[in-house]
């Protein structure tokens, strides 16, 4: 902007001082957003199920001059936010961005999609994912009076799934949840100076997509423009905007980032 001093954009993506939650962050997208806000300066905790996951995760990024933590929980369980937050807080002792990545998917057909498989799902996607929020906003972002939620969605929540693969009837349910989860809590504490995004992935190469990718990963770059999938790079600039002060008027949103599949 004409006239703004030097290095004011700097410091807008600026996250010295500041504690970043990321759940699901032991390995692929959660990681690779947990290293973009910590080379922007936050401590992260990293959280996922597996400690030793974690201790791999925590060794990369303190490796590269990253404060981490990692804070073994299963999000899935309904006690495990309100005792994460509390372990987080009596750690860092504040909480200044949430960033829900933590995800299950589970693939059958609708008409025989097992209700384990449902429940599994839902428990964790969208029932873990507000309990935690709505911890960390009561414990942490509303006694700040500030906070930020990136939340990671889908482009599976935009769109129904193609009927060439298995289905993922919960999955798609679930993202689509989360999506309009975010506008809602933005609404709701947007008085309150606490902001919530989403990000809506397409198709990452990771554990929990490498099946897909396989059997339709050509079909999958014949239809998307940029003519690639996401890549261990492709999600760290949408969400440093969205957790650092450069995204300070932006709330409610979700921004999607899949090489332009869904446009076509």
């Amino acid at each position: 902007m004409a006239g703004s001093a030097p290095g004011a954009l700097s410091r807008l993506f600026n996250l010295t001082g500041r504690v970043a939650i990321v759940t699901g962050g032991s390995r692929g997208l959660g990681l690779q957003i947990a290293s973009a806000l910590g080379e922007f300066g936050a401590a992260v905790a990293l959280v996922a199920r597996k400690q030793a996951e974690l201790d791999e995760a925590v060794e990369h990024l303190t490796g590269a001059g990253i404060k981490a933590v990692g804070f073994a929980a299963d999000l899935g369980a309904p006690q495990a936010a309100s005792a994460l937050t509390e372990r987080v807080l009596g750690h860092f002792g504040r909480i200044d961005i949430l960033v829900n990545n933590a995800g299950t998917v589970w693939g059958a057909p609708a008409e025989d999609y097992p209700l384990e498989g449902w429940n599994k799902v839902i428990d964790l996607n969208v029932t873990g994912l507000f309990l935690l929020t709505q911890a960390v906003a009561r414990e942490a972002f509303l006694k700040q009076g500030k906070g930020a939620v990136v939340n990671v969605a889908s482009i599976e929540g935009l769109q129904g799934h193609h009927p060439d693969q298995l289905g993922t009837i919960a999955y798609n349910t679930a993202k689509g949840a989360v999506i309009n989860m975010t506008r809602a809590l933005a609404a709701e504490w947007g008085p309150r100076n606490i902001r919530v995004n989403a990000l809506a992935p397409g198709y990452f190469p990771s554990k929990m997509t490498m099946t897909t990718v396989a059997a339709h990963g050509d079909e999958m770059l014949r239809q998307t423009p940029l003519g690639k999938l996401g890549g261990d790079t492709d999600l760290m600039g949408a969400a440093l905007l969205l957790a650092s002060d450069a995204g300070g008027h932006i709330t409610g949103q979700t921004l999607v980032i899949d090489g332009g599949a869904t446009v076509i």
